[in-house]
């Protein structure tokens, strides 16, 4: 006679309490990654990019360690020795440190000027309520959208009837209006996300506007001023349009009319070496300020979509 086995009593009917060891978890299911041919398309875009820029610029820093022969027999290899006499020859005979003794002069006044300008229109129109408010910041935002290029002649004739054609401190008032519309337009977003409370606790404590805008707010801004700042600078040290223009003393060039003047000079004489290191001196300041200031410039960006 067959019998059939019964099952072994639970705990519950033998008397013996639940503990969570008894029961077992049920195993665990498998996460289907989502996305994950998109995250990889993504990265190798990135990868691609971030090739495609890094190439050309590590390229023209090796070749201007090379002397005139190797770089066009062997444009690709590594210099066998570092010619630091290109560097040199670039500094002194080329002009290099004149020109960049004049940028640095006109972007840095001018880069000053539209920081302090830009910061306080911005701030006005982000925190005042008066008629012609948003006049003034559509105004702004359309010299954003008019073209340079339809600009140069009456600029031309502007500043020349103001006696300031070929000087520094009439080109530094140039790229100011140039780069203000940007700036209001960038920094008025970026003083609308700041809180209020503490500029109406400093007007209780009998501050007046000035002292609020440039001891309270003005530091409360400095990653919207860091970022609209490199921006700037960005723009400055690379124009070559309008100095070209409003800029034609050969004693007051900038670095962007240096190199110019460094390629059709050196393309005759052949010493593309020189061109190289010219090139380079160029391009350091520009790495070296964002690299500094990289984290800065997220920050600002990012600071009105994190309040």
């Amino acid at each position: 006679m067959k019998t059939t086995a019964t099952p072994a009593p639970l705990p519950a009917e033998s008397g013996a309490p639940i503990t969570k060891t008894d029961i077992k978890p049920p195993p665990p299911l498998k996460e289907k990654k989502e996305g994950t041919a998109l995250n990889v398309f993504s990265h190798g875009v990135l990868v691609i990019w971030a090739f495609m820029v890094v190439m050309p610029l590590l390229w023209a820093v090796m070749t201007s360690f090379k002397d005139d022969r190797s770089i066009f027999s062997s444009p690709w290899s590594l210099p066998d020795s570092l010619h630091f006499d290109n560097w040199s020859r670039a500094w002194t005979q080329a002009n290099m440190s004149d020109y960049f003794l004049n940028t640095v002069l006109v972007v840095g006044g001018s880069l000053i000027g539209t920081l302090v300008l830009g910061s306080m229109a911005a701030y006005v129109l982000a925190r005042f309520d008066f008629p012609g408010n948003r006049f003034i910041y559509f105004l702004f935002i359309g010299g954003m959208s008019f073209p340079i290029m339809l600009a140069l002649v009456p600029l031309f004739y502007v500043v020349n009837n103001m006696g300031l054609l070929n000087t520094i401190h009439g080109l530094i008032l140039v790229y100011i209006a140039y780069s203000l519309p940007f700036t209001v337009f960038f920094l008025t977003a970026f003083f609308r996300t700041l809180p209020t409370s503490i500029a109406e606790a400093a007007f209780v404590d009998g501050a007046s506007h000035s002292r609020t805008f440039f001891q309270i707010m003005l530091p409360m801004a400095k990653p919207g001023l860091i970022s609209v700042g490199i921006f700037n600078f960005l723009g400055q040290w690379n124009q070559y349009m309008l100095p070209t223009v409003l800029n034609t003393d050969p004693d007051k060039r900038v670095l962007t009319q240096g190199l110019v003047q460094l390629a059709v000079s050196q393309g005759y004489k052949g010493d593309w070496s020189g061109l190289f290191a010219g090139l380079v001196m160029a391009m350091l300041p520009v790495l070296a300020a964002y690299i500094i200031f990289q984290r800065q410039v997220v920050q600002g960006l990012t600071a009105g979509a994190l309040k």
